[in-house]
């Protein structure tokens, strides 16, 4: 080997190894997948994407610089969700955080192995993604926008903004079981509640009339992404066209016109659920992580609503709302 040839092959090995160890390390950061069925900012109804980023950035993760996130958004068609669940696991990603039911299910049939994390869902046992909450088995894990007493709790605002109140209905999926939270709250309230079961959104216009005729005084929408989620405005203004005071699982619901929202902060449980992909990335299996329950909730009013209802909703109540829709 001559003088020039050493000095060549010196030469570009000096600068090809800054190239080799840039890519080593651009190797070992990690790849999130978020698949989410809504859109993309600025569109999306709630800041789940600066929620989440910013849950990272408070356990030391850098998006862009020590974990990469690739986004998928189904904008709202459901069929869009099981492709865009396959494209992250083809990239693949090391985690897969889904948000909602059905993203979760599409995220579930694309892979058995990559971990899941759940930032949306209502019911994750009886969806069938967990074993138990404490337990859940697999490679599913997260977040459950239900707490044991909320329904019961619903029953109390209601009872609250219409003292008088005394008959219930509770409009719910026919195949869901009923909640015992319910029937104890209501016999403390000393209220009657009566169950309207839905299989399909063509059975939504008939519960209500069947509300009107039963005298129901009041109504309680529990949230479910496949029918009640899907027809917000048309239950909104049914509630509204028969004057039953509402109240409902997600707060879209009142800043529809619906009358009282209730239920889990969606900006805190995104928040959290980067803590899972934090401890999962650290070597945390999903089976050993226990699903949360929320733990911060808002109550919505709209008191638009109210005045045409001609309720006087009591100070103490607004007093205690996050937000008051005037």
């Amino acid at each position: 080997m001559d003088r020039r040839t050493f000095l060549c092959g010196l030469t570009l090995g000096v600068l090809a190894a800054p190239l080799v160890a840039e890519a080593q390390q651009a190797a070992k950061v990690p790849r999130v997948g978020v698949l989410s069925p809504g859109n993309a900012p600025p569109d999306d109804p709630f800041p789940q994407r600066e929620a989440f980023e910013g849950g990272l950035r408070n356990l030391g993760w850098t998006p862009g610089t020590n974990i990469s996130i690739e986004y998928r958004y189904a904008k709202g068609d459901r069929n869009n969700l099981p492709k865009l669940a396959r494209e992250l696991v083809g990239l693949p990603v090391n985690v897969l955080v889904a948000r909602s039911v059905l993203a979760i299910r599409a995220a579930q049939q694309a892979t058995g192995t990559i971990p899941i994390v759940m930032s949306a869902t209502q019911d994750p046992i009886r969806e069938g993604f967990v074993a138990s909450l404490g337990h859940p088995g697999g490679n599913i894990t997260g977040l459950t926008l239900r707490a044991e007493d909320l329904y019961g709790k619903q029953l109390e605002l209601l009872k609250d903004a219409v003292p008088k109140l005394s008959r219930v209905a509770v409009l719910h999926i026919a195949s869901y079981p009923r909640r015992p939270e319910v029937d104890r709250a209501a016999r403390a309230l000393r209220l009657e509640v009566k169950e309207f079961p839905v299989t399909s959104a063509q059975d939504i216009k008939p519960a209500f009339a069947a509300m009107k005729l039963g005298r129901m005084g009041a109504v309680l929408v529990p949230g479910d992404p496949l029918i009640f989620d899907a027809h917000r405005e048309e239950i909104v203004a049914l509630a509204a066209s028969h004057a039953l005071p509402s109240i409902y699982s997600f707060r879209e619901f009142s800043q529809s016109g619906g009358l009282m929202s209730y239920a889990a902060d969606l900006r805190d449980i995104h928040r959290r659920s980067a803590t899972y992909v934090d401890k999962i990335l650290k070597g945390t299996k999903p089976a050993d992580l226990p699903v949360e329950q929320p733990t911060k909730f808002e109550l919505v009013i709209n008191l638009k609503t109210a005045k045409a209802l001609r309720l006087t909703i009591p100070q103490s109540l607004l007093l205690r709302a996050d937000e008051v829709i005037q």
